[in-house]
C-alpha cells in the first residue's frame, strides 16, 4: 500500500465518504506498532492515509503515544506530507474557542517522551528552527480563510506533558512568555516528522481558554468544542488535498542532508537496519 498525504487526528476528523477504495492496514515498525490500524483511501488521484492519534476510542494518553512508530509507519507507506488536527487551549483573548490557529512555532515543555529516532550508536543533529512546513501551513491558512472560518496565521504552540491540564500559575507564566496556544500532542510528532523528511503542518482548533480565564477549563467543554471543530477540519482537509503540490521546495524534504555526524562505518549494523527507511539513502 502507498499513501501520499497523511492526516493525524481524532476519529471525528476523518470522513470516510470523502475517500474511495478504503482499506485498513496493520503496520509494524522497528519501534513497535502505531496507535492503530491506518486507513488508506483515494481522493481523486491522491492516496490519503488516516491515523487516529490516540487509537480508536481514544485509548492512549498523550505521554504514552508511540510517536516514533506512528511517524515511521507513515514514512514506510510513502507519505511526504502530514496534516495534524489537534485540539488546543487558548492563551490569548483574541484566540477564541472554535477559532483555528495554524501555528509556526513550538515551545517544548514535555519531559518523558522519546523525541528522536537516532540512538544506539548514531548521532544526528537535525535542523528544527521552523518546526512546521511553511509551504503547507500557508496553504492551510489560505483555505481556512477562503472557507470563512476564523483563522489565525502563525502562533507559538507550547506543548505540555499532560495528561493533566495546567495549573493557574503555569497558564499565567505561559502568557507572560508570549505563547499563544497550549496542547499535548505536537511533540514529538513534529520533531520526528522532520527527521523523517515529512512536511508537517497543523490545524489547531481552539476548544477553551485554559485556566487563566474566568471559567475553569473542563473536559466537558473541551469535548463539546472539539466536536464542533471537527466539521471545519474535515472541510479544510477536503479542499486541501487536491491543492497540495507533488513538488516540495521546503527545508523538510532534505532535512537529513548533512545532519548525520557519525561516520557510516561506525554505525552499528543493527542500527542501520532499524533506520534504513530514514537514512538508507544517505549511507550508500
Amino acid at each position: 500500500m502507498h499513501a501520499d498525504i497523511a492526516i493525524i487526528g481524532g476519529s471525528g476528523v476523518y470522513d470516510t465518504t470523502m475517500l474511495d477504495n478504503i482499506k485498513e492496514v496493520e503496520m509494524d515498525t522497528p519501534f513497535g506498532k502505531p496507535s492503530d490500524a491506518i486507513t488508506i483511501g483515494s481522493f481523486g488521484d491522491t492516496n490519503v492515509a488516516f491515523l487516529p492519534r490516540h487509537g480508536k476510542g481514544h485509548r492512549i494518553s498523550p505521554g504514552k503515544l508511540n510517536s516514533r512508530a506512528n511517524i515511521l509507519a507513515l514514512k514506510k507507506l510513502g507519505v511526504t506530507r502530514i496534516i495534524s488536527a489537534s485540539a488546543v487551549g487558548s492563551l490569548k483573548l483574541q484566540l477564541k474557542p472554535l477559532d483555528i490557529v495554524v501555528p509556526d512555532q513550538i515551545f517544548d515543555r514535555t519531559r518523558i517522551r522519546d523525541s528522536t529516532f537516532f540512538e544506539d550508536g548514531i548521532v544526528v543533529h537535525t535542523g528544527f528552527a521552523d518546526p512546521f512546513c511553511p509551504e503547507m501551513s500557508s496553504m492551510l491558512a489560505d483555505i481556512t480563510e477562503e472557507l470563512g472560518y476564523s483563522v489565525h496565521r502563525n502562533g507559538i504552540y507550547v506543548c505540555m506533558e499532560g495528561p493533566q491540564f495546567s495549573t493557574r500559575a503555569e497558564s499565567r507564566v505561559y502568557q507572560t512568555l508570549g505563547f499563544d496556544i497550549i496542547g499535548m500532542t505536537a511533540l514529538p510528532e513534529a520533531k520526528l516528522a522532520r527527521e523523517a523528511e515529512i512536511c508537517y503542518s497543523m490545524l489547531a482548533t481552539v476548544t477553551d481558554y485554559d485556566v487563566w480565564h474566568e471559567e475553569d477549563v473542563t473536559i466537558e467543554t473541551v469535548i463539546a468544542n472539539a466536536m464542533k471543530n471537527e466539521e471545519a477540519v474535515r472541510n479544510i482537509i477536503r479542499e486541501s488535498i487536491p491543492r497540495i503540490s507533488p513538488v516540495r521546495n521546503c527545508v523538510c524534504a532534505n532535512a537529513m542532508n548533512g545532519a548525520i555526524l557519525t561516520a557510516p562505518d561506525k554505525i552499528p549494523i543493527e542500527t542501520k537496519r532499524k533506520l534504513d527507511d530514514l537514512i538508507g539513502k544517505y549511507l550508500q
